[in-house]
């Protein structure tokens, strides 16, 4: 686990240290020395006496006590090496370089699970291996450039990959980001992702000066503790952004249902995040960008101003910030608006985007921040545009903007896209601690995304209306395979989940019986095939008894059919409900518009059981579809709490039965307060 002697080494031994810099030994010795080290440094290896001036040693037998020891040698060689440091040198800290270990096969696995024992047997913390190691303000111990700018009040960043670390730093650097710490984990033999979220989580009170946590992480492999901690960070008062690379997809299970076709273990992610409040990015800009933003004044408000004295960019970003949800509102105060524009030149406009044209001057920059910050009451944060042809020096309108930064209560996002036309002007900027933003539109989405990841959910299970004992029983008497209508009204009973009254009927007689005990209208459904619609297995609207007739012919003779269900006729906005149990994670609800459109729109959101009102509520309003929800055109609409109630019970209701491992309700029909499931199928696996 993670400790002193890794964060604060008072003493470093690189271990296959070299004079040679294009190799990992050297150039971790090499960046140890250039960003100035203070504790005592060593280097080890059994053939050179002096390696770039540091006292080396040939023995391991020589070397004083260490802290923390690095190694950049073979992989066959690490788990013995780390024995001796272990048991005779007191190492409790040991970085791992080298790859050839479990990414390798079944040899390297046990390579690496030896190393692994040793550590813990010793009460030590081991990173890696597989991995470019380190950084902190107190060494850089990797063997990779560019080192970014380390200050304790920086970004903390996790990996699990060390190159894509590289390229994320390399991203984050040219917009001024800075770094606490930076670790890379690579093949986690004993500290991963989830154990550096620990760390943090435990250490909150000595980790307050970073308050953004950055995570790039590839294999979730325990989600409970994950979301355990980074939930746990954000309600302190953290601020988290993570990328998950690495996506499955449903493979042959996708014919199987609308579920197993749309949910996979990213939809898992995609919720996990949501529900511990992290803000999830796609990509290393994305990343970076949300970064900058978390290190700024939280913007408090969804209306943004934009200042800009070019007209382009500035209607870019109005397009990427409205449609992500955010708002470009028009200034409100007449009389303010006024006063602005008599100290702008003329042909400025002071609606918002607040064009104040290329001649525009640092004076007037001043003054419009100012009347957004004081005056301009329906205002939550400014965008700010200002690049330059190159012709002169735009340092002086770079000066306020820092300044203004730094007083203001509102946040200012800074856009400075002439990154090369006035590279000592922005330099100037970033030198006093300060984001740029170089791409407005990226800036427009990255704010739309941090203002939609909703707050950590609310931990406890949901039971209203829920019959935990009823539903295990049920369970308990069910075979695997799909479940009969019967035992699906019995789970939806015992979970308050609405159901259509339905009856199956095997002959003629018992189909016109289950009609008029029913009552017209009625559907008629075939029970045996999957996708039923696909088949001609569905018919609507029946009225008759000779209607029932001619169509129970029709559908018995429908391949693998073997029984008609006779369901009572809904009317109102089709929805669609869905769940798949992901390893590790639990179920994956869906939540979308039903009916035959709903694999072909996809327009579903998720979440991870057991869901909170919030949540579910949160899920129904994601939707692209939510106007025709809400009701639209004189159409009524469906109950939002009524529908965020049935979600919810129904992810309390698979909490408590994992055995299902798949399901669908579709539709779901909904018309005002009144929702009810009209056809679902669920399927069980027992071991």
């Amino acid at each position: 686990m993670l400790n002193r002697q890794l964060l604060a080494p008072e003493s470093i031994v690189v271990v296959g240290a070299s004079n040679n810099t294009t190799k990992p030994g050297g150039k971790i010795l090499k960046n140890l020395i250039e960003h100035e080290y203070k504790g005592r440094l060593y280097a080890y290896n059994s053939n050179d006496t002096n390696i770039q001036g540091i006292k080396t040693y040939n023995t391991l037998a020589e070397l004083p006590d260490t802290d923390l020891a690095i190694l950049a040698i073979p992989a066959r060689s690490c788990p013995e090496i780390i024995e001796i440091l272990a048991t005779t040198k007191n190492v409790r800290a040991f970085i791992v370089i080298a790859g050839g270990f479990s990414e390798t096969g079944k040899e390297g696995e046990i390579l690496e699970k030896r190393m692994a024992e040793i550590v813990n047997r010793t009460g030590g913390c081991l990173i890696g291996p597989n991995c470019i190691g380190v950084l902190t303000p107190e060494y850089a111990g990797v063997f990779t450039t560019p080192i970014p700018p380390l200050k304790a009040d920086g970004c903390d960043f996790v990996s699990g990959s060390g190159a894509t670390a590289v390229f994320i730093i390399e991203s984050a650097i040219p917009k001024g980001l800075h770094f606490s710490r930076v670790i890379t984990v690579g093949n986690s033999a004993q500290v991963g992702i989830e154990e550096v979220l620990e760390y943090w989580d435990n250490h909150s009170e000595e980790e307050s000066a970073s308050r953004v946590k950055l995570i790039y992480v590839e294999s979730i492999s325990n989600p409970d503790k994950f979301l355990y901690h980074s939930r746990s960070l954000v309600n302190k008062g953290f601020r988290l952004a993570a990328i998950k690379a690495g996506s499955s997809s449903a493979g042959s299970r996708a014919a199987m249902s609308h579920t197993g076709a749309m949910a996979s273990s990213d939809s898992a992610v995609e919720a996990l995040f949501r529900k511990a409040g992290i803000v999830r990015c796609y990509g290393r800009e994305e990343l970076t960008t949300v970064a900058g933003i978390l290190m700024i004044k939280k913007l408090e408000g969804k209306n943004m101003a934009i200042i800009t004295h070019a007209g382009g960019p500035a209607v870019m970003l109005t397009d990427a910030i409205e449609a992500g949800g955010l708002n470009i509102p028009q200034i409100a105060d007449s009389e303010a608006k006024e006063r602005l524009k008599q100290n702008l030149f003329p042909g400025s406009s002071v609606e918002n985007p607040i064009d104040f044209l290329a001649t525009g001057t640092a004076d007037q920059l001043g003054e419009i921040i100012d009347a957004c910050e004081n005056d301009f009451k329906n205002i939550d944060g400014m965008a700010v545009i200002f690049g330059s042809p190159g012709l002169t020096s735009v340092k002086d309108v770079y000066k306020v903007l820092d300044q203004k930064m730094k007083s203001c209560k509102k946040p200012i996002f800074p856009i400075l896209p002439s990154v090369l036309n006035v590279k000592k002007d922005l330099a100037y900027f970033l030198s006093h601690g300060n984001i740029n933003f170089p791409d407005e539109v990226l800036l427009g989405r990255a704010l739309t995304r941090v203002y939609r990841t909703p707050a950590p959910s609310d931990q406890n299970i949901i039971l209203d209306g829920v019959d935990v004992p009823q539903i295990r029983r049920i369970i308990e008497s069910c075979e695997s395979g799909q479940l009969p209508p019967d035992k699906i009204h019995a789970l939806f009973s015992a979970a308050s989940i609405p159901m259509v009254k339905e009856i199956v009927a095997v002959s003629v007689e018992e189909a016109l019986e289950a009609a008029h005990e029913i009552g017209f209208p009625v559907v008629m459904k075939v029970v045996g095939p999957i996708h039923k619609t696909d088949v001609g297995g569905v018919s609507l609207n029946i009225r008759s008894d000779e209607s029932i007739r001619l169509e129970f012919k029709r559908m018995i003779n429908i391949p693998e059919t073997h029984a008609i269900l006779i369901a009572a006729q809904a009317e109102g906005t089709e929805l669609f409900l869905g769940a798949k149990y992901e390893p590790k994670f639990g179920h994956i609800i869906l939540c979308g518009i039903g009916g035959i459109f709903v694999e072909v729109l996809k327009d579903v959101t998720s979440g991870l059981s057991p869901l909170s009102y919030d949540e579910a509520l949160s899920m129904i309003r994601n939707l692209k579809a939510y106007p025709m929800i809400k009701g639209f055109r004189g159409k009524p609409g469906v109950s939002r709490k009524k529908f965020a109630e049935i979600i919810v019970r129904l992810s309390s209701m698979l909490r408590f039965a994992t055995e299902i491992k798949e399901m669908d309700i579709n539709p779901l029909i909904g018309r005002g307060d009144q929702l009810i499931a009209v056809d679902a199928r669920i399927t069980i696996e027992k071991h």
